[in-house]
């Protein structure tokens, strides 16, 4: 297991609102108000009755102790997908700690969150520093129809700069677009053309400009997070 859950509890989505709050009923028959921390439309990931995963934080200074973490959906077969959009980035560094992707070749040191792009006002998700530098920008990736995988599920004005800003460092740099599959019954990854056909002409323009893209694979139970390998890039 890559990443190990804390004890989570198990509830029934009752309506997601507001964009970051989700009133969820749990197995005690609790009703409780949890932070939602994605800030996308969550397409076919936000069905009301699905079953969900919480976990709880005893910090006093937090207005919801709850945060959503996962819901089941059945497009294919029952999968747990993440929510929480900011988990992907901490299973990533853990993958790249323990050195899962061999795509990338060596590096010796993982930085986070590095600024770079023209004016210095972005900040790169990882920068991995050896023989010569890689900037790795990641996406969580939960939207899908059938086996493949998509990104985004809606127009992301700061996606597209983060490609032009990538397609920017080469060929001086390496540059590599890594979008975290957070649900394990996706074998295929293409761009949400039908989201945001500008992202998706970005994406392949940068491609032919040296972009690397990694699709990787996450499967995602009530206990944890594993890595699954890389998807087959549709583009």
């Amino acid at each position: 297991m890559l990443y190990t859950y804390p004890p989570l509890h198990a509830g029934i989505l009752l309506k997601r609102y507001k964009r970051f709050l989700a009133d969820i009923e749990l197995e005690t028959g609790e009703v409780v108000t949890a932070h939602c921390a994605n800030t996308g439309p969550m397409t076919g990931i936000c069905t009301p009755g699905s079953r969900v995963l919480v976990s709880y934080s005893s910090v006093t200074t937090r207005k919801l102790p709850y945060t959503w973490e996962a819901i089941e959906v059945n497009d294919n077969e029952p999968t747990w997908v993440v929510v929480n959009t900011a988990l992907p980035n901490r299973i990533v560094k853990l993958a790249l700690a323990q050195k899962l992707f061999p795509e990338l070749g060596s590096y010796s040191q993982i930085r986070c969150e590095v600024p770079y792009g023209a004016d210095r006002k972005s900040r790169v998700d990882f920068l991995l520093t050896g023989d010569r530098p890689i900037y790795i920008e990641v996406k969580s990736t939960t939207w899908a129809q059938q086996r493949l995988a998509m990104f985004p599920d809606t127009e992301t004005i700061r996606g597209q700069k983060h490609l032009r800003e990538l397609s920017a460092l080469l060929p001086h740099a390496r540059a590599v677009m890594f979008y975290a599959i957070n649900r394990g019954d996706c074998t295929q990854f293409a761009p949400g053309d039908a989201a945001d056909p500008v992202y998706g002409h970005l994406l392949r323009e940068a491609m032919q400009l040296g972009l690397e893209v990694l699709p990787c694979r996450f499967e995602v139970t009530p206990v944890g997070v594993r890595y699954l390998g890389l998807a087959d890039l549709k583009i």
